[in-house]
């Protein structure tokens, strides 16, 4: 068990505002506004449990900055054809790790449900965010995001982000 890291409130204040803006412009589909939370140099990976755990290279998905992270939205607005759905995310506590090179290091736990057009909802995904935040002036922004799912089979096509 680690000991706990003492953080200032506003760091506190802003992780938390930060997760539940991610969530929310998610399942709200705000998807320019979910790309917004994130630094122009971002790192969004999305990668199996199964793959972390043995240190495999293959990920989901992997936006290296914000303009491919905007391409991907275009894509799925305009290109991509998918399972018509609604999202709804689930993101617990966050657990501070520390400071390290000047971003906050946190993890928080998530649970995603896809509803489709006939009501009928099912769990997505489950997993945790790994995330490096800048916090500055009271807001926090997401530099690196890995989203660990632990249900490594996605049973449709991941088209919108976790």
């Amino acid at each position: 068990m680690s000991t706990p890291i003492a953080i200032a409130r506003e760091v506190r204040d802003a992780v938390l505002d930060l997760l539940a803006e991610y969530g929310m412009a998610l399942d709200q589909d705000r998807l320019d506004d979910w790309a917004a939370l994130f630094t122009d140099d971002c790192d969004y990976r999305v990668i199996s449990r199964e793959n972390e755990e043995q240190g495999l290279p293959n990920v989901m998905i992997w936006c290296d900055n914000r303009d491919m992270l905007l391409d991907r939205i275009e894509s799925y607005r305009h290109v991509n054809e998918y399972n018509l759905h609604w999202d709804r995310h689930v993101i617990g506590l966050p657990r501070h790790l520390g400071l390290i090179d000047g971003l906050w290091q946190v993890e928080a736990s998530y649970s995603a449900f896809q509803t489709d057009l006939e009501g009928v909802s099912r769990l997505f995904s489950v997993g945790r965010y790994r995330m490096g935040l800048r916090v500055e002036a009271g807001a926090a922004r997401i530099r690196s995001a890995v989203v660990v799912a632990d249900t490594g089979l996605i049973p449709t096509l991941l088209a919108t982000p976790l």
